[in-house]
């Protein structure tokens, strides 16, 4: 039991490791000067859902197939959410600071 409940402790660690990485490459990315680098993680998690039906096993009723398939599709997409949130903040970020300093060049 205290072999599982370590080997349990470890994944959770790596994952958490894996997503604060992939935030912290999210905001990097996004800091670009170019924007399509920012949308590289976030069409890539958009990717890995769409894949998320494929594994989905038939229920014998259309009505729960298609609602089990958008289910699957809806929680596949959070990461993507959280990825497109994180650049349009960065991005935000950086359009104001771009006027700020064409304010500040237009002002000399």
């Amino acid at each position: 039991m205290a072999i599982a409940s370590k080997m349990v402790l470890t994944v959770l660690c790596f994952w958490f490791v894996v997503l604060v990485g992939a935030v912290c490459l999210q905001i990097v990315l996004s800091r670009r000067e170019k924007r399509w680098p920012g949308l590289i993680l976030p069409f890539l998690a958009l990717l890995q859902s769409l894949l998320l039906p494929l594994n989905l096993m038939d229920t014998g009723s259309i009505s729960q197939n298609i609602l089990l398939v958008l289910a699957a599709l809806l929680a596949g997409n959070i990461p993507t959410l959280i990825l497109l949130a994180i650049y349009w903040a960065v991005r935000e970020k950086r359009r104001v600071k771009n006027q700020l300093d064409k304010m500040k060049i237009d002002e000399l």
